[in-house]
């Protein structure tokens, strides 16, 4: 789609996507802060998306467009909201207590590698050496990280490493799920809505029963700020993705991974005052190589620039 624009279009929508790949990335950082003291993730998970629910009821209505309601449409709103949002999200919480932001950017940057054996396993695409060249590449990354020991990178125990690749496998089972069984007729927006809202109720009970209720009254501290500030830009970068996605199409949007994986180590290394060994310079050098390898061909059905992803680290 991208051969018919102009070369001004062509750099305004590079320059969106690069302003998207910086949004998204910045989510990464805030998630850091907003468990920095004590808040633990289904209390954050319920708030996320009573947030992104409020914005997407919002922005739905400014569509005109209604929430469909039948028995199919909610069974997609309740698997994306189990593989898209609660499942990955109450292992990325967990891992961001642990793990530096830099590495949760990395670590999120396996998203579309994971996607191409799961794609295999479902039937959604062929085998490609150039792909699983990709694959291997990327899984050399992730060694290079656990291998050689995480305490010389401050990382209390390799087991954190693995949980926050735990979300990067359920985002990239989401987009399958989408390119091989649809989405009942919904336009990502209102999957992303209905998700939302099914969210909030499977989150709501078990952070009041877990004792992870976080209060919404004030005083308000820095941790609330962050989790607020990242909800709200995660879901005006995703609207702003779907919106680029219908404009120059998914092999063109898809690059946005590459932006979010690179932004998040720098916006770590600038807000959190992050500082990175050697290795994991190099594990990033070798995930950005393993993206490319894996990137499906413009004529490829995309299962991982199809997902409806949450990319909350």
């Amino acid at each position: 789609m991208t051969d018919s624009l102009s070369g001004r279009e062509k750099l305004g929508y590079s320059l969106f996507l690069v302003l998207l790949g910086m949004g998204w990335s910045f989510t990464i950082p805030m998630t850091k802060i907003a468990v920095s003291e004590g808040y633990k993730h289904f209390g954050l998970i319920f708030w996320q998306v009573a947030i992104g629910t409020v914005l997407m009821f919002v922005i739905n209505s400014v569509r005109r467009k209604s929430l469909p309601m039948g028995r199919d449409q909610i069974r997609v709103y309740v698997i994306i909201a189990l593989i898209g949002t609660v499942l990955p999200n109450t292992a990325s919480f967990q891992a961001a207590v642990h793990l530096p932001g830099g590495l949760l950017s990395i670590l999120l940057s396996m998203i579309p590698i994971f996607a191409f054996p799961i794609a295999l396993a479902l039937g959604n695409d062929t085998f490609d050496v150039r792909r699983f060249a990709g694959l291997l590449t990327g899984l050399c990354a992730v060694m290079l990280i656990v291998l050689p020991g995480a305490g010389s990178l401050g990382i209390p125990s390799v087991v954190w490493v693995f949980v926050g690749l735990i979300a990067g496998m359920f985002y990239a089972f989401e987009g399958n799920f989408v390119a091989k069984w649809g989405t009942a007729g919904l336009d990502p927006i209102q999957v992303l809505f209905g998700a939302s809202l099914v969210g909030c109720v499977i989150t709501l009970p078990i952070a009041l029963m877990s004792g992870q209720w976080i209060n919404p009254l004030p005083p308000y501290g820095l941790p609330d700020a962050a989790h607020v500030a990242g909800s709200v830009v995660h879901v005006l970068v995703y609207t702003g993705y779907v919106w680029l996605v219908g404009r120059t199409g998914a092999v063109f949007a898809v690059q946005v991974s590459y932006l979010v994986t690179l932004c998040g180590v720098f916006w770590s290394k600038i807000l959190l005052d992050e500082a990175y060994e050697p290795q994991i310079w190099m594990a990033l050098a070798l995930m950005i190589g393993a993206m490319y390898l894996v990137q499906p061909r413009p004529r490829t059905r995309l299962a991982q620039a199809d997902t409806i992803k949450d990319t909350h680290a």
